[in-house]
């Protein structure tokens, strides 16, 4: 390339015959003295060498020559100065390639190099050629690197040395050598010739800006060396990283073009920095919706909190990091935060937690527990200067006042800094926390926060954990987890899957291995589909604990097509500060529907599907277990419903639509229906007949009605004359009001089919 005919640039000086009115013996800036009419300089009209030429005597320590004329410098363009000189006579002086830089000011730029290399004259009329090069960058063959701010020079020629010589100089010519560093063929230019410098320490921002805005679509290469970039720059052409760049923490460098990590690792020279710096770039405006990891294993050796990586506090549009591996390495950056405080709780305030001593030292994300605490409740946010903590869930029964303890899980990556995240998805990342951290975990709000495709293995302690209501509609589909608890038994295990504070999860298609639980889930509007979590030890007859745990009461869920594999789905109110029941929806609005529940070496006390109140008064209203296969295997379990008496039982009275039907049951010791359609004898005649469907009805329920009575044959008398009365109908019957009784007029004896609930329709 010719910048002077592509750009259409004047760069060569006239020729000194056309006039020495525009030949400056000082810097050649405007008003400067000129060699027209000088005493010590003549034109010579037919030099043998030289043709027209200008001949000088020099006078002066360092005599100068300057075109006046304002020669173009562009970033990125190099020019070659080319003179030839050659001694007549006097003492021989020596000489130089030499500008003065002006800015876009037309003020002098300084502290630039501004001469060539300094060649000695030694013999008359021998002919000696200088030569030097001036440019933007610091290249290899650049004289005179003038970086950015010089934007046109004055050049010529210095004569150094004795006085009293004289020398003939033919016509100054300045030439474009642009194309001797920027290899336009290859389609690329360098970063180099805009000024950059790669010490480590020069700062090369807007050196990187300008190759940006003259690339027009070509590569901008960084070549080998450290280039420092003071502050944010966002490149939108392709850039090839042979050397890196170091920045600020805060400042981003946004790769617009080829976002991905392994550009970033190019660019860092490090896969965990460039890792950081990609998701810096991916909370900002990168023209893209998602990093992609092209595949990679990083290793980590520390949490990565992606709050101070990223420098936002909030994230409300949709990005993405898909298709990578992030493995674990031992370090004591994952070691667990314990410690012990004492605080106040009143239930008036049910999310709050005041008069909390050494509250500085709490963490927010810490794992609250103590006396009176649910399962996965922790700190939202912490408040030093009131000694207040807000907590994610309330506590159903803590002392007024009493000591906690707090501990605070690591976290591969930990969101909890940023105050919202929304519509955030990993997708195709492999967590491999080895023992060491655990996964992911949320901000305190926001919603819509999807994992897809991806693997959680052996954690420490959690797998994705929410904080607060940043698990609004959280999705995770098509996900294996796979617990570090493998060999313990069921009920040593401390690990959790997941835990959900909010409304409407969708977790679907996805495998849970061995954990501690697989879900805590608050709020309502939930949807387990086509899941499979399994819960199991090698022990025989041993207990197990809760897979899929509800602590809203009436929860509105789905659980549709799963395998429930040695562990339980259990209904509480644990994270209620008033947990007695008072004018509220009580348990239920839960669809359980064509599942498959399998238990193997189990405690016979176990079973598939538990409510545990934690306060007196409540009861069931609305479930529907249906079409779903429950077995037992090596060892029978009495049956597949319980109702957890730890802290209260339930007000059976007011039981309500509950639907227990179609369903299969292998290995259990005791069916359960409602309503139960089953058939009696009375085999002698008696006035009363009492009917016991008690062990069919769920939750050790009530007999609260008969929906039929169907009599299989002939109702005799005790003479065994058939008789036709209609008996009436005793509810609620015998000491635990689980029985019906049917009265007639007279003893009768015969065989009954009745439909009896153990709840009220409405």
């Amino acid at each position: 390339m010719n910048k002077a005919i592509t750009d259409g640039l004047a760069l060569m000086p006239p020729a000194f015959a056309n006039g020495l009115n525009v030949w400056s013996s000082e810097n050649g800036t405007p008003g400067s003295a000129t060699y027209d009419g000088a005493a010590n300089a003549a034109l010579v009209a037919a030099d043998a060498d030289f043709g027209g030429c200008l001949e000088i005597v020099k006078n002066t320590t360092t005599t100068k020559l300057r075109f006046m004329g304002e020669t173009p410098l562009l970033p990125g363009m190099y020019l070659q100065i080319t003179a030839k000189v050659k001694a007549i006579s006097g003492n021989f002086p020596s000489v130089r390639i030499a500008g003065w830089a002006g800015d876009s000011s037309f003020a002098h730029v300084a502290g630039l190099t501004e001469v060539g290399s300094t060649v000695a004259l030694t013999a008359y009329g021998e002919v000696v050629e200088v030569t030097a090069i001036v440019g933007s960058g610091a290249r290899g063959g650049v004289d005179m690197p003038w970086g950015l701010e010089a934007v046109y020079g004055h050049f010529g020629l210095d004569l150094t040395g004795a006085n009293g010589g004289t020398v003939r100089i033919e016509d100054i010519a300045i030439e474009d050598v642009t194309s001797y560093f920027l290899g336009d063929s290859s389609g690329r230019i360098d970063i180099r010739d805009f000024g950059a410098v790669g010490d480590g320490v020069t700062d090369c921002k807007a050196a990187f800006n300008a190759a940006n805005a003259a690339a027009d679509g070509r590569q901008i290469l960084v070549p080998e060396g450290v280039y420092y970039i003071s502050d944010t720059v966002s490149m939108i052409n392709e850039v090839v990283f042979d050397g890196t760049v170091t920045m600020p923490d805060t400042a981003r460098l946004t790769l617009r073009h080829g976002f991905h990590l392994n550009t970033y690792i190019d660019a860092f020279g490090d896969e965990v920095l460039g890792f950081k710096k990609a998701i810096q770039a991916l909370f900002y405006y990168s023209d893209h919706d998602s990093l992609d990891l092209c595949g990679r294993r990083i290793e980590i050796d520390e949490p990565i909190d992606v709050a101070v990586v990223s420098g936002a506090s909030t994230l409300e549009v949709r990005r993405v990091i898909r298709n990578g591996q992030i493995n674990i390495q031992a370090s004591s950056n994952w070691d667990v935060e314990v410690m012990t405080s004492a605080g106040s709780y009143n239930a008036a305030s049910p999310r709050q937690m005041t008069n909390v001593t050494n509250i500085a030292n709490i963490k927010v994300g810490s794992l609250v527990t103590g006396t009176g605490v649910g399962r996965e409740v922790y700190v939202q946010a912490v408040n030093v200067g009131a000694q207040t903590l807000t907590l994610s869930q309330p506590l159903y029964a803590p002392n007024a006042t009493q000591t906690y303890t707090f501990t605070r899980f690591k976290y591969a990556l930990d969101f909890s800094g940023l105050s919202k995240l929304s519509q955030f998805q990993i997708s195709d990342v492999e967590f491999l926390c080895n023992g060491h951290s655990s996964a992911v975990m949320l901000a305190p709000s926001g919603n819509n926060f999807q994992l897809k495709d991806c693997h959680v293995k052996s954690p420490l302690n959690r797998g994705v954990t929410s904080i607060g209501e940043g698990c609004q509609d959280l999705h995770i589909d098509r996900c294996s987890f796979v617990s570090n608890e493998q060999a313990l038994r069921a009920e040593d295990r401390q690990s959790i899957a997941f835990n959900v504070n909010a409304n409407d999860s969708k977790i679907r298609d996805s495998r849970f291995q061995r954990f501690g639980h697989t879900a805590i889930c608050y709020g309502t509007g939930h949807m387990f589909v086509g899941n499979h979590w399994f819960q199991g030890d090698n022990d025989s007859d041993s207990p197990r604990k809760a897979g899929l745990v509800f602590t809203y009461p009436n929860v509105n869920s789905i659980v549709t097509g799963n395998y429930v594999d040695n562990s339980f789905i259990e209904m509480t109110n644990e994270h209620d500060a008033t947990p007695d029941f008072n004018s509220e929806f009580s348990f239920g609005g839960l669809t359980i529907t064509g599942n498959i529940f399998t238990a193997s070496d189990c405690a016979s006390w176990f079973s598939w599907i538990v409510v545990k109140p934690y306060g007196p008064g409540h009861f069931i209203q609305g479930l529907s277990v249906q079409n779903n296969s429950f077995k037992s295997i090596n060892g029978y379990i009495d049956r597949v419903d319980k109702v957890d008496t730890t802290f209260a039982t339930l007000d059976y009275n007011m039981m309500r639509n509950i639907t227990f039907e179609a369903n299969t049951f292998n290995g259990v010791s005791q069916n359960t229906i409602n309503p139960a359609a089953l058939e009696f004898t009375q085999g002698t005649a008696a006035t009363n007949w009492v009917l016991d469907p008690s062990a069919y009805l769920p939750f050790d329920g009530w007999a609260r009605g008969v929906e039929s009575l169907v009599f299989r044959n002939a109702v005799t008398n005790a003479t065994g004359e058939t008789v036709f009365h209609t008996p009436y109908v005793t509810v609620n019957y015998g000491a635990s009001s689980n029985q019906i009784r049917l009265t007639f007029p007279e003893a009768t004896k015969g065989t009954v089919n009745m439909i009896s609930r153990m709840d009220r329709p409405i």
